[in-house]
């Protein structure tokens, strides 16, 4: 996959970076805030190639790409301001409070959850080693492993200050500076000493903040309205040093007096709540998620939960929310390959087999809108499947001791009480969906179908590559018209395109197409592509001062050419000896009837290789 030209293609089909608002990414899927939704081209970026699926839900428009997401979001922030920012502009449309809820939920957690992950297997893996006998909590291997995988959730309040902070548009180092205040070792000491401690005459209850989450969301969010009215009351020459002043004086003390407090009881408040569901019955508690995550998923809200398992763990050091989920995500993995056995058709196969691998390491969005959902049985399968395991896993009474997302590589953290039973409904619930779908969930008219689909797809890409692609006529370096001496090309007067320095004095056809004009001094000539591209090629500048001499060109006005043909020759050597420059603009006369002409980052190109790509 080439990421930087897809990150430039769903830059330009989102409605260009100006109509972004923000951006984000969760393992699968980048998220946009846009300005206009009517902007969006979602035909064309469905069609992208790594493009598994868009859609808009929950006020952003989600573009599903799979595990290499984060190579295209961070392509994405290369060649765009987008980092970091404050642009506040909302999109017309109204948006409800869910949508609102949801979207602040994921843009300050899910830039998070990759490292949240890997600190949780690496807890994982220290969990098993002490339990096995490999290492004691005293050995300075384990401090310092447990160092690195608990710091991360220990400071959460820190990093959250700063995720929050940009999502909400305020000063993410003046909000770490908020955070680090509730750490600071005197107040840490007070805390432990349970000393009384005031503020200007008012009792400070002091609290441990270490893995809390709802506190420093509210004192951010608060921080961010106070802000921008500080920014405003403040002249230019002073608000650079008196707004930081101002919100540390301010918010650290609230945070302590008001936010803390309020947080820290709607968090007990999240936890007693979710206790009362799952001790009233762990049973049907696990049977509701395991048939409902994957719809959740589908819909991509299912990272707006995850404040839940978050909260379950500062709050009891245990989180069973995680575990009852994660047979619905083995489930859809076994449904992933209960079809690559039935099927035989290749084509089927060959997105069957890698969305159940990515399904059995935590990333379902390949097996459900590559498999399970396009044949729709193996999607109810899985759930079904989901429904039993997450009943057995919520008996179990197993949970996660740190943050990860389920799969293989995570099982570890779930080590501990119910172990044993946790991964008994997970092996069932892969298995069910694997036997069902292929007993029961595979229908030969609709295998037929998606063939069909999938073979007309092919058919019309490979249609649109061989019409948009102009080959390199000539074999040479490259250059940018930037950068040719000729200003009438270098400002791309005549059209956008590329110059070579042709080491070799033949120009072939770069498609197939016709010739429509051949210059009289045979330096230049223009062609016609079956698909309408019209390109230039100019052999050398102002070489029509030679008059045709050392040229020979072999086809005349009107010919039908292969891409590929020899259409000339010419003396490279005594061109240049007559002091002119032979490099040789390739241009595309009629780029106006198209949305882009994208030009190879090849330094050097040979006759036949990809040059130009006309985005229709």
């Amino acid at each position: 996959m080439d990421h930087a030209r897809l990150a430039k293609d769903i830059v330009k089909y989102v409605g260009g970076e100006e109509n972004i608002i923000s951006i984000g990414h969760c393992t699968t899927r980048l998220r946009f805030k846009l300005k206009s939704i009517d902007l969006v081209d979602k035909i064309i970026i469905s069609k992208l190639p790594g493009v598994i699926k868009v859609m808009y839900i929950a006020g952003q428009f989600q573009i599903v790409i799979g595990t290499e997401v984060n190579d295209i979001y961070y392509a994405i922030i290369k060649m765009t301001q987008l980092e970091g920012t404050k642009n506040k502009e909302s999109r017309k449309e109204d948006e409800s409070l869910l949508n609102k809820a949801i979207d602040v939920i994921s843009g300050i957690f899910t830039p998070l959850l990759g490292t949240l992950a890997g600190a949780g297997i690496l807890k994982g893996l220290l969990i098993v080693a002490v339990s096995l006998g490999m290492l004691t909590e005293a050995d300075g291997t384990y401090i310092i492993w447990h160092a690195a995988a608990d710091s991360l959730f220990y400071f959460l309040p820190v990093h959250l200050a700063f995720t929050a902070a940009k999502k909400f548009g305020a000063d993410p180092h003046v909000a770490v500076a908020i955070a680090g205040a509730l750490f600071y070792p005197d107040l840490m000491d007070a805390y432990n000493q349970e000393s009384a401690l005031s503020f200007l005459g008012i009792p400070v209850v002091l609290m441990r903040y270490a893995t809390s989450v709802i506190p420093i969301i509210i004192a951010i969010y608060v921080m961010a309205k106070i802000e921008t009215v500080l920014n405003k009351v403040y002249p230019k020459t002073i608000k650079k040093f008196f707004t930081p002043l101002s919100l540390l004086a301010i918010m650290v003390p609230l945070t302590l007096l008001i936010f803390g407090p309020i947080g820290n009881a709607a968090s007990e408040w999240l936890a007693i709540i979710y206790s009362y569901a799952y001790d009233t019955s762990a049973l049907v508690a696990g049977a509701l998620l395991g048939a409902s995550w994957q719809i959740l998923v589908i819909f991509g809200i299912h990272w707006g939960l995850v404040p839940i398992a978050l909260n379950n763990l500062s709050q009891f050091g245990q989180d069973s929310f995680t575990a009852m989920i994660t047979p619905a995500i083995f489930a859809q993995a076994g449904a992933a390959l209960g079809v690559w056995f039935k099927t035989k058709q290749r084509k089927v196969k060959a997105i069957a087999a890698p969305a159940a691998i990515a399904g059995l390491f935590g990333v379902t969005e390949p097996a459900i809108y590559g498999i399970t959902l396009r044949f729709k049985k193996p999607f109810i399968i899985g759930c079904i499947a989901g429904t039993i395991g997450g009943a057995i896993v919520g008996v179990s009474g197993a949970s996660s001791k740190s943050v990860g997302l389920p799969g293989l590589t995570t099982l570890p953290i779930f080590f501990g009480d119910g172990f044993v039973l946790f991964i008994i409904g997970i092996v069932v619930a892969f298995l069910f969906a694997l036997i069902a779908t292929y007993l029961f969930g595979l229908e030969e008219n609709t295998e037929n179908e998606m063939v069909a689909e999938l073979e007309d797809q092919s058919q019309e890409q490979n249609k649109q590559v061989d019409a948009s692609i102009v080959h390199s006529p000539l074999t040479g370096p490259v250059l940018r018209l930037e950068d040719v001496n000729d200003d009438v090309f270098s400002s791309e007067a005549i059209g956008p395109g590329m110059a070579i320095i042709p080491i070799e004095g033949n120009m072939h056809a770069p498609f197939s197409g016709s010739v429509t004009s051949v210059f009289p001094s045979n330096h230049g000539i223009g062609l016609t592509s079956d698909s309408g591209i019209k390109v230039l090629i100019h052999i050398g500048i102002d070489t029509v001062q030679l008059e045709g001499k050392y040229f020979n060109i072999k086809v005349k006005h009107g010919d039908k050419v292969e891409q590929g043909q020899l259409l000339g020759t010419f003396d490279i050597e005594a061109i240049t000896k007559e002091g002119f420059d032979i490099t040789s603009p390739v241009v595309i006369t009629n780029s106006h009837e198209y949305l882009d002409v994208v030009c190879s980052d090849e330094e050097n190109t040979k006759a036949g290789d990809r040059l130009l790509t006309i985005v229709k």
